[in-house]
């Protein structure tokens, strides 16, 4: 999935409004201007587009899981990593919200997607294990639509 479509959904589920996105990169020692933030958010099509790298797309969710579970007494703020997949997206987003297998499958169920525990399982395994799945767009792009049936209702 393109970044910055994730992002859009991220904002739109926790309705966060630019103030408090701008706070969330602050949380992983990123600054972010409103202008940049602005034109991440906007469409593609949209005059002003500013492409979501990865390591900006990384920052927002380390600092996303910062927000939401605090950062562990005498850690230290992780680096964002230089490349992101859909699998590392996933995982972040699931240790941000703190959500396990079941939580996970039923979020998905609310998105009308079913996906079994060994096949969820393999999203999170490291990518050299034999039973390693790269986590297509549909299946974050169902994530995401689950989390905000969840959190914002129909």
């Amino acid at each position: 999935m393109i970044n910055n479509d994730i992002l859009r959904r991220i904002r739109f589920i926790f309705d966060y409004p630019n103030a408090k996105m701008i706070k969330i990169f602050a949380k992983a020692n990123h600054e972010m201007t409103q202008e940049l933030l602005i034109n991440m958010l906007k469409k593609e099509s949209e005059e002003g587009y500013q492409p979501c790298n990865d390591k900006i797309m990384c920052s927002f969710l380390d600092g996303l899981i910062i927000e939401k579970r605090g950062l562990k007494e005498g850690a230290e703020i992780p680096e964002p990593a230089s490349q992101l997949n859909n699998n590392l997206i996933f995982k972040k987003l699931r240790v941000a919200l703190e959500m396990r297998e079941d939580d996970i499958i039923s979020t998905l169920d609310l998105a009308e997607f079913t996906m079994s525990k060994s096949e969820l399982g393999a999203l999170f395994r490291k990518p050299g294990h034999k039973h390693f799945k790269e986590c297509g767009d549909q299946v974050l792009r169902n994530f995401t639509t689950g989390l905000s049936l969840k959190h914002r209702g129909k």
